[in-house]
């Protein structure tokens, strides 16, 4: 009786640690897709996706165009903008080690977690699978030429991680008119070839419409870099990197933001006046979430000294433009 106890004591204990044994490497495995999440910056590309999807969805089809991909193609689309900006980051990341070190030391991802080596291979990876899919889409919709696009693209990424960064302002406006190209790269695909004589000026007036967020896209963005190299501007000396932050001073860099906060304000202003002023949902809408943030941004810049207060504006100026990109839900209500 007493084996027979012990027998089965030691059958729950096997049992037992087997699954925790099971459990500590589900848990490995979570930390490691984690890791490979966070290489890519998944949450950026999450907001990619959001843009692309609310041109579509939440512009297009809603307000009538004419369009010319499926769902299925439009997927398509999305994918390879999210592989092409993916590799970017990657290779961003394997040329940023040693700014990271001094810049965000507890977010480093290559050489400490992933190896550089494993790092370029996904690069290569990614961008395969991104110009790729642009091709065959390009090919399907029978806009060949379109293929250059993500060619370009990933080409500019690579440039932009290598040097392009270092540039006084290149590299931000740079990656700043990529962002509002992942918005414009939605027309030319969609609107585009399903333009006839009939619907022309109707799909004139929709790309006008994408042209204008894309150039809010690229504005706010362009902020939020200058913002983002005040905040890193110690890891970039380092690098050797030539920030506006570097090259006038944190407190110089500040007020350019401020001014350009400003602009940005009454930009906004006036194209609510122009455009939006008679539907109060949209006046509303822009006044609590757009309007609102972007005036607290530019009183809250002026004021910031430490490493944080910079992190905070630079998320704050994220928040703004995905409430500025979903105002592009309220066109529905506006037109009709």
């Amino acid at each position: 009786m007493k084996v027979l106890v012990l027998s089965m004591t030691k059958s729950k204990f096997q049992k037992k640690k087997f699954q925790i044994s099971y459990l500590l490497r589900l848990c490995d495995l979570a930390r490691i897709f984690m890791n490979y999440l966070k290489l890519i910056r998944y949450k950026n590309l999450l907001i990619i996706i959001l843009m692309q999807v609310l041109i579509r969805y939440g512009l297009f089809l809603p307000l009538g165009a004419g369009v010319s991909l499926s769902t299925f193609q439009f997927a398509l689309l999305v994918l390879a903008t999210v592989f092409i900006a993916a590799a970017g980051n990657i290779i961003n990341d394997i040329y940023d080690i040693e700014i990271d070190k001094v810049n965000k030391p507890k977010k480093v991802i290559v050489s400490k977690s992933i190896s550089e080596k494993t790092a370029f291979n996904l690069f290569i990876i990614f961008n395969i699978i991104g110009v790729g899919l642009g091709f065959y889409l390009s090919k399907q919709i029978g806009e060949g030429s379109f293929f250059g696009f993500f060619i370009v693209t990933s080409a500019l990424l690579y440039l932009y991680a290598t040097f392009l960064k270092s540039m006084l302002l290149v590299g931000n406006i740079m990656i700043s008119l990529l962002i509002a190209f992942s918005l414009i790269l939605v027309g030319l695909f969609d609107l585009f070839p399903a333009i006839t004589f009939m619907n022309q000026e109707h799909q004139s007036f929709i790309f006008g419409i994408v042209l204008t967020y894309s150039f809010f896209a690229f504005y706010i963005h362009l902020m939020r870099e200058i913002v983002k190299d005040i905040e890193d501007i110690d890891g970039d000396k380092k690098g050797e990197l030539n920030t506006l932050a570097i090259v006038i001073g944190r407190k110089r860099a500040s007020y350019v933001v401020f001014g350009m906060g400003v602009l940005s304000l009454f930009g906004i202003i006036f194209y609510i006046y122009t455009n939006l002023y008679n539907y109060t949902i949209a006046v509303v809408y822009f006044l609590l979430l757009v309007l609102a943030p972007l005036g607290y941004f530019c009183m809250k810049i002026l004021d910031a000294k430490s490493k944080p207060d910079f992190s905070f504006l630079s998320k704050l100026l994220k928040i703004i433009m995905l409430f500025g990109m979903g105002s592009l839900l309220l066109y529905t209500f506006v037109i009709n």
